[in-house]
């Protein structure tokens, strides 16, 4: 492709009838613009301009090839206007990677009303608890439930939930409800595959005394909805996110057991990848969930000491 540059100054020059103004306006010097006009008749082969000591007009070639490239510049002003526009209104394919159960329970369910209130982004949700390269695998942002996530990532937190330890009314009849952590040894706990600490449970007492508890039981699963059906079947004892039990705990399905005793809270993350630009899908997808869980979920301890 030719180079163009002296196409779009010859149309400044016939928009403007004056090589000094054109060279003005395009912060080129007199005889730069001068030049590329020479070069573009000597490119044509034929003459562009009628030049005098008084006047600069357009040949009748001129004037055609200044009427389109007028065209191409006010097809370039659109375009750049376009793309920032772009930029500014969220659009386009947004990719995101969710855990399953947090996804599931709290993200997917609002999901009609971002997608009405932003109806030209195309939401494409992956739910996997496993921890994904978001570069590799093509994501533009992803949910992360960790106490801190990885430090390498750009990341903003939406909200905190405790853990807690239940188990169903009829179990507990059955089996006994423990007193203390150590009792939990003699229980069957449904554990977590992707739980950091393994089978051992990590408790901190009233007094900010810890414990830890190594847990036996006959079923692990890396889905805590699966865990949850099967603590719900009486399977035995498991340790939840708050805001995957709740409503099974205020139903009275299921039991909170040692709630003086605390495990490690869960702080939730939106996160991306760093040295990529914040697009505006990005920003009204991580916006939307923050305003979402801005609000009192009820998941904290501080929510519940303000209930209690």
């Amino acid at each position: 492709m030719e180079h163009v540059a002296p196409y779009f100054t010859f149309a400044e020059v016939v928009r403007t009838g004056s090589f000094t103004v054109a060279a003005k306006t395009l912060g080129l010097s007199k005889a730069t613009v001068s030049k590329q006009v020479m070069l573009l008749e000597s490119t044509l082969g034929v003459r562009l301009l009628h030049r005098t000591t008084r006047k600069l007009s357009p040949t009748a070639e001129g004037r055609a090839l200044a009427t389109r490239c007028q065209r191409m510049t006010e097809e370039l002003e659109a375009a750049k206007a376009e793309v920032l526009l772009l930029r500014r209104k969220p659009r386009g394919r947004l990719r995101v990677s969710l855990p399953m159960t947090f996804g599931l329970m709290q993200v997917v369910p609002a999901m009609p009303e971002f997608l009405e209130r932003y109806p030209e982004i195309d939401l494409d949700i992956q739910l996997d608890d496993r921890v994904v390269d978001l570069v590799e695998h093509g994501f533009d942002v992803c949910i992360r439930i960790a106490q801190m996530p990885d430090s390498s990532l750009v990341a903003r937190k939406l909200a905190s939930s405790r853990r807690v330890i239940c188990a169903t009314p009829a179990y507990l009849n059955r089996h006994g409800t423990p007193r203390r952590p150590e009792d939990l040894r003699q229980h069957r706990c449904v554990q977590y595959t992707y739980l950091a600490s393994g089978t051992a449970w990590k408790l901190r007492g009233p007094n900010g005394e810890e414990s830890l508890v190594e847990t036996t039981g006959p079923f692990q699963a890396n889905s805590s909805l699966a865990l949850k059906t099967a603590v719900l079947g009486h399977a035995g004892i498991g340790q939840f996110p708050l805001f995957a039990v709740a409503e099974e705990l205020k139903g009275g399905q299921l039991v909170e057991v040692l709630a003086d005793h605390a495990l490690p809270d869960l702080s939730i993350w939106a996160v991306h990848a760093p040295g990529r630009t914040i697009t505006p899908k990005i920003r009204a997808w991580v916006d939307f969930l923050a305003r979402r869980f801005a609000s009192d979920t009820g998941w904290s301890h501080d929510a519940a000491a303000k209930h209690g």
